[in-house]
């Protein structure tokens, strides 16, 4: 066991980041590495990913559906973690990734069969960059950098990440542990615990911290955005502390084979759990359909994700299954 340094909370060690008491354990190196040979040659020489039926909007229907709810308080899924938020006129990007792969050696690795629903030129002006891990398909440094005006935005990220940003040329950059608050732009952000790990090369794991985040706009809407998470008790204890959302943004996919994915990604049923525990009134299902990373189906994905729904009385319309490129406004209690 990594020992705590002294002073410091639970989660900081000697050889990095933690995850928190109690949490599933990812499996042993030997008995995963031979789906790990594997799997950065499916992209090369294809796999045939079978895409849901109007999955995916048209760029025109995407415009459309942002142009229509202006004003409002809206979600724009984007493709696998990214999402546009809309909170209080302020613009928040979820995780933003608009290249083609997700590995530093394309085109060896994670290619994602979807391509965004919107390029960056045709997003408004952008006000938030908010993180949840360094991973390729959540950290990537070619979007950070090509995104516009990059000096009127804030990014807000874990714990390490910070360089990441200052490097590609931003200004304005917000590092928080877990549980740490900050307010600007009247969007206040809180970092939460989640189970899940960080690395970037071969050197280095777990040297940066991941999170979820609570989003809260000065009208009272929150969002939960938990980024890629293992399910465990921490999210009970903290849903008792912060919980109260009015969306939970909650990546169901790359579960399968759970040898591999244990420890790392909940299964969908599971997933929904989480949502539940923070509290929240609506839940989206993000982390798939836009890139395979595990061996799930589309299908069973979003089939387990609802049937976990139903298991926990959670009723079918406030399960949001979108369309990448759609918008919907968010509900709010205030």
């Amino acid at each position: 066991m990594p020992e705590q340094i002294p002073g410091k909370p639970w989660h900081h060690t000697t050889e990095g980041f933690r995850n928190p008491p109690g949490s599933p354990k990812r499996n042993d190196w030997l008995k995963r590495i031979s789906w790990y040979i594997g799997k950065p040659f499916q992209a090369v020489f294809g796999e045939k990913i079978k895409i849901p039926n109007d999955h995916v909007l048209t760029r025109n229907k995407v415009l459309e559906g942002i142009e229509n709810s202006l004003g409002k308080n809206t979600v724009t899924w984007i493709g696998h973690m990214t999402a546009m938020l809309r909170i209080d006129g302020k613009v928040i990007l979820t995780d933003p990734w608009f290249t083609s792969y997700a590995t530093p050696l394309p085109p060896f690795g994670p290619k994602r069969y979807v391509a965004p629903s919107l390029k960056i030129s045709d997003l408004p002006k952008v006000d938030f960059i908010v993180i949840s891990h360094n991973h390729f398909d959540h950290l990537d440094l070619a979007t950070i950098s090509n995104i516009p005006e990059k000096k009127e935005i804030t990014a807000i990220v874990p714990l390490g990440i910070g360089e990441y940003f200052r490097d590609a040329g931003y200004e304005q950059v917000v590092e928080l542990d877990w549980e740490e608050t900050i307010t600007v732009g009247n969007i206040k952000y809180t970092a939460l615990p989640v189970i899940h790990w960080s690395k970037r090369s071969a050197l280095y794991k777990n040297d940066t911290l991941w999170a979820g985040w609570a989003i809260k706009g000065e009208s009272g809407i929150r969002v939960y955005f938990g980024g890629d998470a293992e399910y465990g008790p921490v999210y009970a204890d903290i849903g008792k502390k912060y919980g109260g959302f009015d969306l939970s943004l909650l990546s169901i996919g790359a579960f399968l084979p759970r040898i591999v994915m244990r420890g790392a990604h909940c299964i969908p049923e599971e997933c929904i759990r989480i949502g539940a525990d923070m509290k929240a009134r609506n839940h989206l299902a993000m982390g798939w359909g836009t890139v395979r990373l595990g061996d799930e189906s589309n299908e069973e994905a979003v089939r387990r994700f609802y049937s976990g729904a139903k298991k926990l009385g959670i009723r079918n319309e406030n399960v949001w299954i979108m369309k990448i490129g759609e918008t919907r406004m968010i509900p709010s209690n205030q």
